[in-house]
């Protein structure tokens, strides 16, 4: 279990360096579209491959040119991790697009979609939530 903690202690560190990188670091313009945050980073177990889940504010568009952007920068980001970890070897790095956040706003939108017609059908009385103590 102990190499479980290392795994991630490591990723934390990742997300934490790449989060500094995407601050100051990159100066691609194509990661500058969109406004781009760390979601989650993932380590394989021998510490060889790393994923970066990132979250792009913006158009399917900006989205994918931020991605293409830090796809392109991953050879830097490595370079940058490996000086700045002091690991015997720096993993490859990886970067994913997260769509959790979107697919989480679709959720909520469906959810209140259905309230809305069950109050129109009068499944629910008006003015109450869908747990019926009287909260909008």
């Amino acid at each position: 279990m102990a190499q479980g903690r290392r795994v991630e202690r490591v990723a934390a560190l990742i997300r934490r360096e790449v989060s500094e990188l995407l601050v100051s670091g990159i100066k691609d313009e194509r990661v500058s579209l969109g406004m781009v945050s760390v979601t989650n980073v993932e380590v394989a177990g021998d510490l060889q491959h790393c994923k970066i889940f990132v979250s792009v504010y913006g158009s399917a568009e900006a989205q994918q040119q931020a991605l293409a952007g830090l796809r392109s920068a991953a050879n830097y980001v490595k370079g940058e991790l490996g000086r700045r970890l002091n690991m015997r070897r720096t993993p490859e790095v990886v970067f994913q697009l997260d769509r959790g956040l979107e697919q989480g706003t679709s959720v909520l939108g469906l959810l209140n979609q259905l309230e809305q017609q069950r109050q129109e059908r009068g499944e629910i009385p008006e003015g109450t939530g869908a747990s019926g103590d009287g909260a909008p």
